[in-house]
């Protein structure tokens, strides 16, 4: 075993508004032989996800704001090149937290070896938190029955699409949300029945309504603000929303929230926000059992949206929150 040289990406400075590339700094170190009871670790790919946007920012959150100057850290897979414990070998694909960095050493317990056929980067994305995610919305959460009408915004990101099409396997009439022409034609070839570019719309509420005439049982809220004000409007009685995360308000400056709230009361609507933590222990094995089958057979498709190298990271980050994603956004290192 030897010191190895290893790339990473720090916070150098909070952003002030918008983040920019001037925010992020590209770090080189040495990384020493593992201790006894560590394990080196090349990551091979690295997420790069929207509740990331809020950690930049030292506020209250239900996760800590990155810290300044230290290596930025979510989901990656990597490979095993050493251990010094006997739970893993050399060439073992790992999942981790330690991402936006090259090369690491960690404890056993930090890491979780992967098994069967996937390729890697599913298990950051349609196999991994993106899947789980989606899965914990509809049925979890919004508890979906099939035949429902479903409206889910960012559906063309990594969450949304895969909602998507989890939603028509189920048989429900599925209308998706997405900015720009390219966006709405994949949701398109996905299978949703309604497909909008609300960046094409004048008025949201007016396009829902014309999609759902007899109003939407469940909203999958990945944006809040006024795609959650639109679905507002248009819930039918017993309408179930699962907020998932609201990349429009994960700036600096927050939006006031929506104005017709009071639609809550008058449909009756039950309107719930999650996490993942909370749902993952009981559902990860009938979800990796049912989307291995989905995958398999063809019901389910992965799109991803792929950076190379580490160095371009802050750049697949700032593109994410730039709505520049088809699918899970990763970045390939290995």
């Amino acid at each position: 075993m030897a010191e190895l040289s290893s790339r990473e990406i720090q916070l150098g400075a909070r952003p002030t508004g918008r983040p920019s590339l001037e925010n992020f700094v590209v770090v080189e170190k040495r990384v020493a032989d593992p201790a006894p009871g560590e394990v080196r670790v090349r990551n091979l790919w690295m997420s790069v996800d929207p509740y990331m946007g809020n950690r930049l920012y030292d506020r209250p959150n239900y996760i800590p704001p990155f810290r300044l100057d230290h290596p930025l850290d979510g989901g990656a897979v990597g490979e095993v090149l050493e251990s010094t414990v006997p739970d893993f070998t050399p060439g073992d694909l790992v999942f981790s937290q330690y991402g936006w960095r090259e090369i690491f050493n960690a404890k056993p317990h930090r890491l979780t070896r992967l098994e069967g056929t996937l390729p890697p980067q599913a298990h950051l994305g349609i196999a991994g938190i993106t899947g789980m995610t989606a899965y914990t919305a509809l049925y979890r959460v919004a508890k979906l029955q099939p035949g429902e009408t479903v409206y889910i915004s960012a559906a063309a990101g990594a969450v949304g699409s895969t909602a998507c099409q989890m939603a028509k396997i189920d048989g429900c009439r599925v209308i998706g949300s997405a900015g720009g022409p390219d966006k709405k034609r994949f949701l398109e070839e996905l299978g949703v029945d309604v497909a909008i570019d609300y960046k094409a719309e004048p008025d949201l509420s007016a396009a829902l309504a014309a999609a759902a005439p007899d109003g939407i049982n469940v909203y999958l809220d990945n944006v809040g603000g006024d795609h959650l004000q639109a679905a507002l409007t248009n819930m039918a009685v017993f309408g179930r929303i699962a907020v998932s995360g609201m990349i429009g308000d994960y700036g600096e400056e927050r939006r006031p929230g929506p104005s017709n709230l009071f639609m809550v009361v008058a449909q009756r609507l039950r309107m719930e926000g999650f996490l993942l933590n909370d749902h993952a222990p009981e559902i990860r094995e009938t979800f990796l059992d049912k989307i291995t089958r989905w995958l398999a057979d063809g019901s389910i498709q992965s799109s991803e949206t792929i950076h190379d190298g580490i160095t371009s990271a802050p750049q697949a980050f700032l593109d994410l929150f730039a709505g520049k994603n088809v699918g899970k956004m990763l970045v390939k290192l290995g």
